[in-house]
């Protein structure tokens, strides 16, 4: 029972990770974000998607380093204002 519930917990977790990573490059490719409601909430898409990208480097590699760096540009795509 208790291996079935650790499966569970690393698929949705490597589910998560590839959903990531996926939006990452398509915000930092495109310069947009798929969908209704988190094109609203990202003001910066570029940064967000590095951001996104980075978290998932630092799962990989174990670096708390680039989590720190990654969390803080997605926080930056959601405030920063877009260039005019």
């Amino acid at each position: 029972m208790f291996g079935m519930i650790v499966m569970g917990a690393l698929f949705l977790l490597i589910a998560l990770a590839i959903a990531l990573a996926v939006l990452g490059v398509h915000a930092l490719l495109l310069g947009r974000l798929p969908g209704h409601r988190l094109p609203r909430l990202v003001r910066q898409p570029r940064v967000w998607g590095a951001g996104a990208l980075l978290m998932v480097v630092s799962w990989n590699q174990g670096s708390p380093t680039l989590l720190a760096i990654g969390i803080g540009l997605v926080a930056l795509g959601h405030v920063m204002k877009p260039a005019r």
